[in-house]
C-alpha cells in the first residue's frame, strides 16, 4: 500500500512522541493541537494504561462468580465502566486540545452508546444471533471441543472471530459505495475521544456488530471477557489519551495513532487500519500504515448532527425522488 503522508496526517519522523519530555504545539487549519508536557517515567507509565485495562478485564472475567457471569448486565457495566474510566483519563492525560469534549460532543456520544447497548443489540440479536442459534440447533451442530478450551485460549478465539468479521465488513465499507455511505457518518466525526467508537449510522452499527460466534459452544465468561477486551482496545483507539502502549501491545492492538490515521480526512486515506481492535490482522494482509493522523473527518471536517447521521446513506436516493419529481412537475407545467 501507498506509504506517501495522509492529508491531516503525519509520519512518525515528523511528529513527535507524546514520551517527548516536551511537545510542540501544532497548528493544523486553524485548530490547535497540543498535548501537555510530561516526564519520560510518567509518560512510559501512562504508555502502560491501554495494557492494564487489558489484564483487569482479563482478571475480573476469570475470577468472576457465577452469579455476575449469568448476568448479561455485567457484561454492560463493564463495557460503561471502561468508557467512563477512559473519559476520565481524557482529563487527566490529554493528547490534543482541539479534541477536548464539550457538552455537545459528550451528550452525542452518550446517545450512540444507550442506542448501542438498546437497539442495536436487540436488532443484532433478533436479527443475527437467534438465526444462526436456531440455523446450528435444526443442522445439529454442536461444539463441545470449543468449551473444552481454556479459559484464555477461549477468549482469544472468541477476540479473532469476532475482529476477523468486522475487519472484513470494515474493508467492504471503504470500497464498496453502499456500504461506505451507511460508514461515513463515523467518518465526519471531527474529534476522537472514548465513546465516539459508538457513533455511526444505524445500519452500520449493526453490520459492524455481526459475528458467527453464536455457531460455537464457548463459555459464557470468555465471550464477555473477549467483548470488554475489545472494548478497552476500541475505545483507546478513539480517546484522546496520550498513551503510545509499549510494541508488545501495539503490534497486535490497535492504537490511538493507528487508529487517528484511519479517521484523516482524505478519503482515499481512511482506507488502511482496519482492524478495530486487532491491528494485527491489517500487518497480515497488507492493510498497514504507519503514522498518526492530527485533523480527522470528512467533506472539509463537516460534522453531522444525528439526524444527517441517520439519513445519510439514503441521501442520493431521497435526491434522485427529489430530481424526479421535479422534472415531472416541471414537465407537467
Amino acid at each position: 500500500m501507498d506509504r506517501k503522508q495522509a492529508d491531516g496526517a503525519i509520519l512518525p519522523s515528523e511528529l513527535a512522541s507524546p514520551v517527548d519530555d516536551v511537545r510542540a504545539s501544532v497548528q493544523s487549519g486553524g485548530v490547535e493541537m497540543a498535548a501537555a508536557p510530561a516526564s519520560s517515567l510518567t509518560q512510559s507509565l501512562i504508555n502502560l494504561i491501554p495494557p492494564l485495562f487489558v489484564v483487569l478485564v482479563c482478571l475480573f472475567w476469570y475470577f468472576a462468580p457465577p452469579s455476575l457471569v449469568d448476568q448479561p448486565a455485567t457484561l454492560i457495566l463493564v463495557g460503561l465502566a471502561i468508557s467512563f474510566s477512559v473519559l476520565g483519563l481524557e482529563y487527566l492525560f490529554e493528547r490534543h486540545v482541539g479534541w477536548r469534549i464539550n457538552r455537545r460532543e459528550f451528550l452525542t456520544d452518550l446517545f450512540y452508546v444507550v442506542l448501542s447497548y438498546t437497539v442495536i443489540a436487540w436488532a443484532t440479536n433478533l436479527f443475527a444471533e437467534a438465526p444462526l442459534k436456531a440455523i446450528k440447533a435444526s443442522l445439529g451442530m454442536a461444539t463441545p471441543w470449543a468449551a473444552a478450551l481454556p479459559f484464555f485460549v477461549q477468549t482469544a478465539l472468541v477476540v479473532f472471530l469476532i475482529e476477523f468479521g468486522q475487519y472484513w465488513m470494515h474493508r467492504l465499507m471503504h470500497n464498496w459505495t453502499p456500504f461506505w455511505l451507511t460508514h461515513a457518518p463515523h467518518h465526519h466525526i471531527t474529534q476522537l475521544n472514548a465513546m465516539k467508537g459508538y457513533v455511526g449510522n444505524p445500519v452500520e452499527l449493526f453490520l459492524i456488530s455481526l459475528s458467527v460466534v453464536a455457531l460455537f459452544d464457548f463459555d459464557t465468561a470468555p465471550i464477555f471477557c473477549a467483548v470488554n477486551i475489545l472494548g478497552v482496545v476500541s475505545t483507546f483507539a478513539h480517546a484522546n489519551v496520550r498513551a503510545d502502549p509499549p510494541p508488545f501491545y501495539s503490534f497486535i492492538f490497535t492504537t490511538i495513532r493507528h487508529h487517528s490515521l484511519h479517521h484523516s480526512v482524505g478519503y482515499e486515506e481512511t482506507r488502511c487500519n482496519y482492524g478495530n481492535s486487532l491491528i494485527l490482522i491489517d500487518r497480515v494482509l497488507g492493510t498497514y500504515r504507519e503514522g498518526e493522523g492530527v485533523l480527522v473527518g470528512q467533506d472539509e471536517r463537516r460534522r453531522l448532527s444525528i439526524r444527517e447521521q441517520f439519513l445519510f446513506p439514503f441521501v442520493p436516493v431521497i435526491e434522485a425522488i427529489r430530481a424526479r419529481l421535479g422534472k415531472s412537475v416541471s414537465t407537467a407545467g
